[in-house]
């Protein structure tokens, strides 16, 4: 928002230096960004004494002149009527840039040197007259700037202002800020309004049909109106903000907004079909011409503004190319009206059109104040374009909305703010923003909000509107309350960091990744219809299609990002990633969150080296990573058995387990499916992990054991065994385990053969155990019974045979 200080001092008296005031403005929560002078583009633009004139040699129109600016004498050629010698006038000299963007430069005109440009007030833009080049007869010193001989400032402030401040989005609304700080009053323009007999009522009508996106429409009507520029003062107004003029009606619409806040619209009335207004939602895919020439297409949500036969504006963002004021204007429908702000800033967003109207409605514009600009526009334009108003005006409305009314603790704002003041203190500050405040008692107030502030709703918004009229650089710094004893640390946080150092030890990096996915991640991850992981939370506003909804799984998001590496050539990965999936419950249910660990393997088995074989990851490695990581969570009791189809689509049969830890379910391990892969545009074998991290956390021991170190020595026994190739190792290994044979130390599996001479449907299965007692030494005998007797156990159990 610009502020022209000129303009301000209209409606407040400035009695702070510039920069003072700009802190001050800060301070109160409207942070001025910018500070200028408007007239700067002047100090190029000198005071010069015309010393000589002669007639041009190749152009009767034109003269040729000597322009003295004190220390130095230039040759300019100029056309100007009044030009004459002794003359003072504005000399611009080369390299300035005039008010229009041209640039003056040294150029020859007929063969004659012209090293300037002698200059009206028009281009200029310091007054309407371009009949000849300005005429200083103030006598100001040669070779002084323009703006110093004219005492030409105009300081400008650029304030940056938050979406909940739409009140100082007009010059009246700062100016009500600045006489807060300066503890004065807001002159407000007086309106006094010449209409003619003849009621509104006869001529025209407005039927509101959308009051939910329109809850007030108010019209004016005016003949006899006479389109041409606006005077000077108007345009200067415009331009000093950094609007362009464009015709006197519209300027009128268009300083009026700046002056109130209040967007305005101006239909030539006389090409409104029916000489009516309808307020209505648009069609379905509904086309619409606006003022820009482009033809949008609208849909069902967007309120337009209709006559009897068609749409002559979006309500609240752009008019009509079929209505627009054109110089053959004679009768005016001056809008004004107020706007649903969610529907102009959903209307703005999807049409990709940002107004200085849509601007102020999608922020909430006073609906009170509707009325003010629309008598404030009317007087203008019959002022200035010579109309003729008729009697009354239209207003339409759903509705009187009743005041807010707020109650405020004083001690709650003292306590939330750091402050010590008392009712009286904050009832002076609240008032002087137009707040009706009423001190109920030593600790509470009464306040009703003011109409133009839409933000304000809660006793929350009034401990802000105090503290910043205080000053936030006057709220002395204080600190929380900070016991001394140490907060006891969190477990489960702790975990999850060991959990991220263990996968970063064995080469991993962590991948962070959106929690919204792709509405068909579901079915490129082959899942089951009756999958739980289909019940996914539809976000209302996606970002974009990739995004359209909360993820059920971290396999997809790791697979994107593996797939994004992968077409950069980055081809050996180890991924993981630790996050929360959603699934989705009824629908006035929140959905239910799972922690998830998931993790992704492509490529090599280790970087490539002079020593070692180029050789890709398997099955095996993958699993020996989740193996890894809960040896080093001290986690025991692990399985890894085999995964039924059913339970997972997207990973290959017969390369794939289900994770368990004491015999529950926690994940699973396996290589992705060919068709997953596909799907993903992954060319190359990918092996996973997916493991419930509430159930792997809840299974991390929160104490250690110790034992002391074996004094006796260990004895090992090998077993192979011959058997259907059906049977799982796990399932040998699990059998010995469960004997409960104090002397078995350890147990694992250390060769799998399948082939001549063994017999087809059988395969060779090869186990050591580690015998030791810690009680004595023992002796083969002893061992050897043992080792009988667990073999003879294996062999019944699994009609095994031993080797030939």
């Amino acid at each position: 928002m610009k502020v022209s200080l000129s303009w301000l001092r209209q409606y407040v008296p400035i009695e702070m230096p510039v920069e003072t005031l700009a802190e001050a403005l800060t301070m109160a929560g409207l942070e001025v960004e910018a500070l200028s002078d408007r007239y700067t583009y002047l100090q190029s633009v000198v005071v010069g004494r015309v010393v000589k004139v002669s007639a041009h040699p190749n152009a009767d129109n034109l003269k040729c002149c000597q322009v003295d600016i004190g220390n130095q004498r230039y040759p300019v050629v100029c056309g100007a009527p009044n030009l004459r010698e002794e003359m003072l006038s504005a000399l611009a000299l080369v390299h300035t840039e005039l008010p229009g963007g041209a640039v003056v430069k040294q150029t020859m005109i007929r063969g004659e040197l012209s090293d300037g440009m002698l200059c009206s007030e028009f281009e200029l833009a310091l007054g309407p007259d371009r009949s000849g080049i300005m005429d200083l007869s103030q006598n100001p010193t040669v070779g002084q700037s323009i703006a110093e001989a004219l005492n030409l400032s105009d300081a400008v402030l650029e304030i940056g202002l938050t979406p909940n401040r739409p009140d100082c989005l007009s010059m009246i609304g700062v100016a009500r800020e600045v006489a807060a700080i300066q503890k004065c009053s807001v002159k407000m323009p007086g309106v006094m309004l010449k209409e003619t007999k003849t009621p509104i009522d006869e001529l025209t009508s407005v039927q509101l049909d959308a009051p939910n996106l329109c809850p007030r429409y108010s019209a004016r009507l005016l003949d006899n109106v006479s389109v041409g520029p606006s005077p000077f003062w108007l345009q200067d107004r415009l331009l000093s903000v950094g609007l362009r003029p464009i015709n006197n009606l519209v300027d009128i619409t268009n300083f009026v907004m700046l002056e109130t806040g209040q967007p305005l619209h101006a239909f030539d009335f006389d090409r409104l079909g029916g000489h009516r207004i309808v307020v209505r939602k648009a069609e379905v895919d509904e086309p619409f011409t606006t003022l820009d020439n482009k033809e949008r297409h609208l849909s069902k949500d967007v309120c337009m503004i209709c006559d009897a036969e068609r749409p002559v504006a979006i309500g609240g963002v752009m008019g009509g190319l079929e209505s627009e004021i054109t110089p053959t204007t004679r009768r005016v429908l001056l809008e004004s009206a107020t706007f649903n702000p969610i529907s102009i800033r959903k209307t703005s967003k999807a049409l990709g059109l940002k107004t200085e109207a849509s601007h102020r409605f999608e922020r909430g514009v006073d609906p009170e104040g509707t009325l003010y600009a629309l008598d404030r526009a009317a007087q203008l334009m019959v002022e200035l374009a010579g109309g003729r108003l008729f009697s009354g005006c239209i207003d339409q409305r759903d509705g009187h909305p009743s005041a807010t009314v707020i109650e405020l603790s004083v001690d709650a704002a003292n306590r939330l703010l750091g402050t010590h003041l008392d009712a009286a203190s904050m009832a002076e500050r609240l008032r002087a923003i137009a707040f009706e405040t009423t001190i109920v008692d030593d600790e509470n107030l009464l306040v009703q909000v003011p109409s133009f502030r839409v933000d304000v709703s809660r006793p929350e918004d009034l401990m802000e509107e105090v503290a910043r009229l205080v000053g936030y650089d006057k709220i002395p710094t204080t600190f929380p309350t900070v016991l001394a004893d140490a907060a006891a640390g969190d477990h489960l946080k702790d975990q999850r960091c060991r959990i991220r150092q263990i996968l970063v030890g064995f080469g991993f990096s962590e991948a962070i990744n959106y929690s919204f996915i792709h509405q068909d991640s579901c079915d490129r991850l082959n899942l089951d219809q009756d999958d739980e992981r289909r019940r996914q939370v539809h976000i209302l506003n996606p970002l974009s299609e990739d995004q359209a909804v909360l993820r059920t799984t971290l396999v997809s998001g790791l697979l994107e990002t593996a797939g994004r590496n992968i077409s950069r050539q980055v081809r050996n990965l180890k991924l993981f990633e630790l996050g929360r999936i959603f699934l989705a419950n009824d629908k006035d249910d929140l959905p239910t969150e799972k922690d998830m660990l998931c993790g992704v393997w492509t490529g090599l088995r280790q970087p490539l080296s002079w020593h070692s074989r180029e050789l890709p990851c398997d099955f095996y490695d993958i699993k020996g990573v989740v193996e890894g990581l809960f040896t080093a969570l001290r986690i025991e009791k692990a399985q890894f058995t085999s995964l039924a189809t059913e339970k997972c689509r997207y990973t290959n049969p017969g390369f794939s387990a289900e994770v368990k830890i004491d015999g529950s379910p926690v994940g699973l391990v396996g290589e992705l499916h060919p068709q997953v892969l596909e799907r993903y545009n992954l060319k190359q074998a990918v092996f996973l992990f997916e493991l419930d991290l509430t159930e792997v956390l809840d299974r991390i021991p929160t104490y250690l054991q110790a034992q002391s170190i074996p004094v006796f020595p260990a004895t090992a026994r090998d077993i192979t065994l011959i058997v259907d190739q059906t049977i799982e190792a796990a399932r040998i290994l699990e059998q010995v385990r469960g004997l409960d044979v104090a002397l078995v130390e350890d147990l694992y599996l250390f060769d799998v053969f399948q082939g001549n001479p063994i017999p087809r449907g059988k395969k060779s299965i090869s186990f050591r155990i580690t015998y030791r007692s810690s009680q004595t030494t023992l002796v083969d005998e002893e061992i050897n019974a043992l080792h009988k007797q667990i073999t003879e156990t294996l062999i019944e159990a699994y009609d095994a045979n031993l080797p030939a």
